[in-house]
């Protein structure tokens, strides 16, 4: 699994995401389905310097390899996936695309993907055409409307990096130098301070109105560095919106599960997972694309300034050992972009063993 030091991520989602043709597997008289085959050349990302990777990784590049078996002009719009087993930091992911579906305007593909033969994730990928037409549209109001007094006036900059694991021990012992914790690698995510807003009696009575603001934008170009006329066409022509609706996907994963433990008033837990993620993308074309050409700034080394998109999340409910992280991703002009959907494992006391 190479990478540019032992057992780091490349900084570049491009890079993060990259994958090698593997050959398909032989067809068999009982399955009609076209099937293509991938390899993960990076590294994953280590949640708290763990030994399992970032759930939002596989998520993502599941989505990513499956847009390598569609035609030019289909785009992600909804992805639902299921976490199986935990991913292995030094074990390549192999992703088995299967063709369910192709249509004129929407096509599905299914995707398992497995460490050393086992199965770790499994998801649906459909995706869509442009239409050309909008005949109806509604949404909420903007976030950017809707916490005007906490972030108005704020460069995105200006807020801390999001903590590898975000809960007080984590974070203290960074702030102390106890912990080292390495750079998060694909997006630059900044998490909004919003505890002002979440320590009122009313939300902390009302779990499900906490909520959460996480500013995130892409690191390194969609592609190898050429002209900025040439990378602003390629961009235009949505060569790479498949690479940016998977940017959108792996953000939302980031420390989406440890916000509920905020919320119930709980300062640790004893065991946390993922179960399931959906995510729907509302809008696809240039509300997906994250380099912002309009702005006539220069962003470091790479001569473009990227977009920054806002996340806000909460959770709706929790019961029965499980917990529910929902979110909405925003646009930098206050369009609803996404929604995300995520059901958990979540537990506060070890599970008793009970003899067969």
């Amino acid at each position: 699994m190479p990478t540019d030091t032992p057992n780091r991520s490349p900084s570049s989602f491009a890079e993060l995401m990259a994958l090698r043709r593997l050959p398909n597997p032989p067809s068999s008289s009982t399955e009609t389905e076209k099937t293509e085959r991938f390899e993960s050349l990076a590294t994953p990302y280590p949640p708290g310097e763990g030994t399992r990777t970032f759930g939002g990784h596989v998520y993502a590049q599941s989505a990513y390899a499956a847009s390598k078996t569609v035609e030019k002009g289909f785009v992600i719009h909804n992805m639902t996936g299921t976490f199986i087993l935990g991913g292995l930091l030094d074990i390549p992911f192999e992703y088995t695309v299967r063709h369910l579906r192709d249509g004129y305007m929407y096509c599905t593909r299914s995707v398992d993907v497995r460490q050393s033969g086992q199965i770790c994730f499994s998801c649906l990928c459909s995706f869509k055409r442009d239409e050309n037409q909008t005949s109806f549209s509604h949404q909420p109001t903007p976030v950017q409307e809707r916490y005007a007094s906490i972030i108005a006036g704020k460069q995105p900059e200006e807020y801390p990096v999001s903590p590898s694991i975000d809960v007080d021990w984590w974070t203290e012992g960074v702030k102390s130098g106890e912990i080292s914790e390495r750079e998060f690698p694909g997006v630059d995510a900044r998490k909004v301070d919003m505890m002002g807003y979440n320590q009122t009696e009313e939300v902390k009575s009302h779990p499900e109105k906490y909520r959460q603001l996480a500013m995130y934008s892409l690191k390194g170009l969609p592609s190898d560095p050429g002209s900025e006329e040439e990378l602003r066409e390629r961009e235009g022509s949505g060569e790479f919106d498949n690479l940016y609706a998977c940017a959108h996907m792996y953000a939302c994963d980031r420390n989406s599960l440890l916000l509920i433990v905020r919320a119930l008033g709980h300062g640790s837990f004893t065991s946390m997972a993922s179960l399931t993620l959906t995510v729907v993308f509302h809008q696809l074309g240039e509300a997906l694309r994250m380099i912002d050409w309009g702005s006539g700034a220069e962003d470091g080394r790479e001569g473009v300034k990227k977009k920054w998109f806002i996340q806000e999340g909460w959770s709706p409910r929790s019961e029965e050992n499980r917990a529910v992280h929902e979110s909405w991703l925003w646009t930098p002009d206050g369009k609803l972009l996404a929604t995300s959907y995520q059901d958990s494992l979540l537990r506060f006391t070890k599970l008793r063993e009970e003899k067969l």
